[in-house]
């Protein structure tokens, strides 16, 4: 196993706080509960309230949109790894904290269960509970910007994510379809946690 710094994760002083590391079950653990958590949330909301979800179609035109959104959405993660420091420290702590511990073929879920439960609750339902407008597209990517937060120090993460969360917001939101953010979701975390996984070796 290589260590921190010849992988190229950023160390932090040692004045700073530390996230403990976890192991591939707790991981995946985690990873199920919050989608199931997500899900629940998505669900109850749509019984309490008169919201309609945002419709999930299906056709090859589409994927391919949203493969392409994933891909456009990954390109850009990469010239932002590159060129903002802030960015680049943050997001090794965190790959590191949950990638390291997991499987090549667990990576599978690292795009499927926050792309199909994360999508449901912030595009599929809060964005048209909201309202599916500019406003809605705002405080549901803050929303999704939050749920990233796992420290102070890891605000650059989570503005990153934000920003992420609006350009999925306006997929959704210009294409009235639900299929697109959940397709480029995917995609992203897939790709992000397969170049990861290559570069570092973990």
């Amino acid at each position: 196993m290589q260590s921190t710094q010849d992988a190229g994760v950023t160390n932090f002083n040692s004045n700073e706080p530390q996230m403990e590391p976890l192991g591939r079950v707790q991981i995946l653990v985690a990873m199920g509960v919050t989608a199931l958590v997500l899900l629940l949330i998505a669900r109850f909301w749509l019984l309490l309230d008169s919201v309609v979800l945002l419709s999930v179609a299906f056709n090859a035109e589409i994927l391919l949109v949203g493969l392409g959104v994933g891909v456009g959405i990954t390109g850009a993660s990469a010239i932002a790894y590159r060129l903002w420091p802030g960015y680049r420290q943050s997001a090794d702590v965190y790959l590191k904290l949950v990638l390291e511990p997991l499987a090549w073929g667990d990576l599978v879920w690292m795009g499927l269960l926050p792309g199909l439960s994360e999508e449901l609750l912030f595009r599929g339902v809060m964005l048209p509970a909201i309202g599916l407008n500019i406003y809605g597209v705002i405080f549901s990517s803050l929303c999704f910007g939050v749920l990233h937060l796992s420290g102070l120090q890891q605000w650059p993460y989570v503005a990153w994510a934000t920003l992420i969360g609006l350009i999925l917001a306006m997929s959704a939101l210009l294409s009235g379809n639900l299929l697109i953010p959940i397709v480029a979701h995917t995609t992203t975390n897939l790709l992000a946690s397969l170049v990861w996984k290559f570069k570092y070796r973990a």
